[in-house]
């Protein structure tokens, strides 16, 4: 191949053309900056006053969950009274309804657990034995239904003394 045997350098770009990539650079993270600084929610509590504000928040939200479960508790009772809802309708509701607010207060999955999931783990003595006595024994034996009214006292007992 004819040609000459000098080696040339390769080609370099010019100043300009980096600075010029550097600006881009610098006005994109700006403008990430800017759009996540600006779509921030805002906070308008100072610490001293957010300290504050909990302790009667979550007293009064839990006695505000202990209130709404006690009027379930007292409804299913009126149905079964007022013969809406048989013997063992009304024990399984009042189980639901003591198991969902075990579940609301604590965080504790009693919704899906069994009696001896809740016994291995230490629950409430007041819920083993509103399960074990009242909701149990009505709902999943043959035969006749223990009387919902002291099953919505045990769930009443639960509710109250639930920590």
């Amino acid at each position: 191949m004819p040609g000459s045997d000098e080696l040339y350098p390769p080609a370099q770009y010019g100043w300009g053309w980096m600075l010029l990539a550097i600006g881009i650079l610098a006005l994109l993270v700006l403008g990430a900056w800017l759009l996540i600084v600006l779509t921030r929610p805002r906070r308008t509590l100072s610490v001293a006053d957010e300290t504050a504000g909990h302790a009667p928040l979550i007293v009064d939200v839990l006695s505000q969950l202990r209130t709404e479960y006690l009027g379930r508790i007292q409804q299913i009772e009126t149905d079964y009274r007022e013969r809406r809802l048989s013997p063992r309708q009304a024990n399984l509701e009042l189980s639901r309804v003591v198991r969902t607010f075990v579940n609301e207060y604590s965080g504790l999955e009693a919704p899906v657990l069994a009696l001896d999931d809740l016994v291995a783990r230490g629950v409430h003595p007041a819920l083993i034995d509103a399960m074990g006595r009242h909701y149990y024994p009505s709902i999943f034996r043959q035969g006749p239904s223990i009387d919902p009214v002291a099953g919505a006292e045990a769930a009443r007992t639960v509710v109250r003394a639930w920590h």
